[in-house]
């Protein structure tokens, strides 16, 4: 069951189980809590989980105007002053990612850890595989039918509504993230940067991603696409809680990670 935290930006869903310090998952675009099924008893059996939807998802109404990343950032940042009460962990799955990336940006004092699946940093056209995608994409086309149905079960503002919401997330993945590598560079939090070999975004933006964070780790799974959630479970959790559960990072050879060499 879940029930509704009442935030400056909107009136949010969420789920919670387990105990100890709080996880935040952040679910992907047009989907909802339901989506984290195969993740949710692996980490809760550690870990507080919180199972937020952002607005325009799921049981959370829609707001007036665009969508934005931001906008869905701070409302996380409330979210998580407001239920967590403190610091968290958070994990983000595609559009999940970047609002972890960006809470991390704006608000690094409530972020602990950070795994990001499947996330990009600059607006679709630029850093998808296939970027027509995002010219084929429309509220009645058969690409999004299985969202829509998700979206129309539960939503409080209507089946009527979809249209609407289609429109508004396909122009957000038109046009956003903006997120700078200099911007990047400032996010001080544990960052792990998980991604199918066959994923939406191209392993050359998820390198950049990767490269650009100052705590930047890097898994590329194999046999795997932007559902590696879904199709790895058991992978992609013993890889969340590993590095969830580490101090640091040590490795036998550091290249990347050692000391600089001033004198060179």
């Amino acid at each position: 069951m879940g029930d509704y935290a009442d935030l400056p930006g909107v009136r949010t869903w969420y789920e919670a189980e387990g105990a100890g310090d709080p996880l935040v998952l952040l679910h992907g675009g047009f989907c909802t809590a339901a989506t984290w099924g195969a993740q949710r008893a692996d980490l809760a059996a550690a870990y507080r989980v919180l199972l937020p939807e952002r607005r325009a998802h799921g049981h959370t109404p829609d707001v007036e105007g665009p969508l934005t990343y931001q906008d869905m950032a701070d409302d996380m940042a409330a979210f998580v002053e407001k239920i967590a009460g403190g610091p968290v962990h958070l994990v983000g799955w595609s559009d999940g990612g970047v609002v972890a990336l960006l809470l991390s940006l704006t608000r690094p004092e409530l972020v602990r850890k950070v795994v990001v699946i499947g996330a990009n940093f600059l607006p679709g056209p630029e850093c998808f595989v296939k970027p027509e995608m995002l010219d084929a994409m429309t509220a009645g086309g058969d690409d999004l039918d299985f969202f829509r149905q998700m979206y129309e079960a539960v939503t409080p503002d209507g089946s009527g509504h979809w249209p609407v919401v289609a429109r508004k997330i396909i122009e957000m993945w038109r046009t956003q993230p903006t997120i700078s590598t200099a911007d990047l560079a400032r996010i001080s939090a544990p960052t792990l940067v998980m991604v199918g070999d066959d994923d939406m975004m191209t392993l050359e933006h998820t390198n950049a991603l990767y490269s650009g964070l100052p705590q930047g780790s890097l898994a590329v799974v194999p046999g795997a696409s932007h559902l590696v959630p879904l199709e790895k479970p058991g992978l992609v959790n013993r890889l969340i809680l590993d590095h969830l559960a580490q101090d640091s990072v040590e490795t036998m050879m550091p290249v990347r990670r050692g000391p600089s060499q001033q004198s060179l």
